[in-house]
């Protein structure tokens, strides 16, 4: 090599070093624009994305400069990629609960990076991963934030918080199994419950799961009212809100309910046996009910079959009527809703059936869009992020055809997804 060649070659290799990447822009040309539930829609609009970020969105089709990359997407509405605030990843259904026995957690991992781009493919570009073993919703987290994995943004939980043997905790197995098995994250009394939240922080939680009461698919057929006392409640939630983390709190029962609300938990899920009373302190506090009204459809799809176990049959059994009505009950007495399906219960990427069961007890097709972006991103802290088409906020975006504004459950086909800016397909 010449010393001229060499000195060419260093130089280019610092040139290299001292440019900037170029940008990476993607330009799309869409039909309709719907920027929020809240706002007029658009006509035809060019939205310009610039390194996983919204940079404008202008009226008629624009040009796509030099470099970029072109998405046309005549015919389709374009809005909001959807939020879903609460999944399980790490597990698809079904009612062999003695798995956990057989599986190792890992495996957790695999399941999820299948569902993880099932999601995103049904239009939910962001999500609130609502309970998984230790680092198994933390691994899908890193892996779709450095685009490594096709899916959504994960908030995620980690292990939650239950009381001893409680929805939450290891129960079906032999004691000694159940002992082997537990995550734990069960706790009594204030002092241990604020050193588990605490614990969940250190080892990556994005936000605090608690069972407040009893559930409907742990093998254990009794306590749906409050499991943990009023002192433990409130040492999680003040633990949690201290370290800048919100608590979401699995409750059936109303005095569950009405316990963790009073707590100062931040959100409700499931909330099936909510009374007026339960309500009022749900409005008093601005805490907010995610209704995962799939779920309990996801779950009556599969009774009579063998699935699940005469225990978990029973309680499924006691839970369809009142399910198909609570959510409307909530709504008449002003309480908050957001959008949740409890996906894993029922099959990864039917999360937007959640719209039609929505409606069925009352929302609007703007409200039911409106829980699902704007309000779910309130919910999550990140209204200035997620929730909406704006300069500067993540490009999470989809397409349909039809207008959800008038019928929310066009939401159930989505023809193109766009995470952080990159394209799931």
């Amino acid at each position: 090599m010449t010393r001229s060649i060499a000195r060419f070659m260093s130089a280019t290799a610092l040139a290299m070093i001292a440019a900037p990447a170029l940008a990476d822009t993607t330009v799309i040309q869409a039909e309709r624009v719907i920027v929020a539930p809240d706002a007029p829609p658009l006509g035809q609009s060019t939205i310009t994305v610039t390194d996983g970020r919204i940079v404008s969105i202008a009226d008629g089709w624009q040009a796509a400069p030099d470099g970029a990359t072109l998405v046309q997407l005549p015919g389709k509405t374009v809005l909001p990629g959807l939020i879903d605030l609460h999944v399980h990843l790490t597990g698809d259904p079904g009612g062999d609960f003695w798995k956990e026995a057989v599986e190792p957690a890992e495996w957790g991992v695999v399941v999820g990076a299948k569902n993880a781009r099932l999601t995103a493919l049904a239009g939910f570009t962001t999500v609130r991963e609502a309970g998984s073993a230790q680092q198994t919703a933390f691994a899908l987290r890193r892996g779709t934030e450095e685009g490594l994995i096709a899916g959504p943004r994960i908030v995620a939980a980690g292990p939650p918080l239950a009381i001893i043997g409680g929805h939450g905790d290891v129960t079906g197995f032999l004691p000694e199994i159940n002992e082997i098995l537990s995550s734990g994250y069960s706790c009594t009394g204030a002092v241990e419950c604020a050193a588990k939240v605490r614990r969940a922080s250190q080892n990556g939680a994005d936000t605090i799961k608690i069972t407040a009461t009893g559930g409907v698919l742990s093998q254990q057929g009794r306590g749906l009212e409050a499991h943990f006392t009023d002192s433990e409640m409130k040492s999680i939630a003040d633990t949690a809100h201290s370290l800048g983390l919100k608590v979401m709190a699995h409750a059936h029962g109303a005095r569950g309910i009405e316990a963790a609300s009073r707590a100062g938990i931040d959100t409700i899920e499931h909330g099936t046996y909510l009374d007026e009373a339960a309500a009022r302190e749900m409005v008093k506090n601005g805490t907010v009910l995610i209704p995962t009204l799939m779920a309990f459809k996801g779950v009556t799809e599969r009774l009579g079959q063998g699935i699940y176990t005469p225990v978990v049959e029973n309680k499924i059994r006691e839970v369809a009527d009142v399910a198909q009505t609570f959510m409307g009950k909530a709504r008449n007495w002003g309480v908050p809703i957001a959008f949740g399906t409890d996906a894993g219960v029922f099959e990864h990427g039917r999360n937007a059936g959640e719209f039609a069961l929505m409606r069925a007890q009352g929302m609007t097709d703007r409200e039911a869009l409106a829980s699902a972006t704007t309000m779910a991103a309130r919910v999550l802290e990140m209204e200035n992020e997620i929730g909406r088409l704006a300069p500067g906020y993540s490009a999470d975006i989809i397409a349909v055809d039809g207008d959800p504004l008038a019928d929310v459950t066009v939401l159930e086909d989505v023809d193109w997804v766009m995470v952080r800016g990159r394209v799931i397909d």
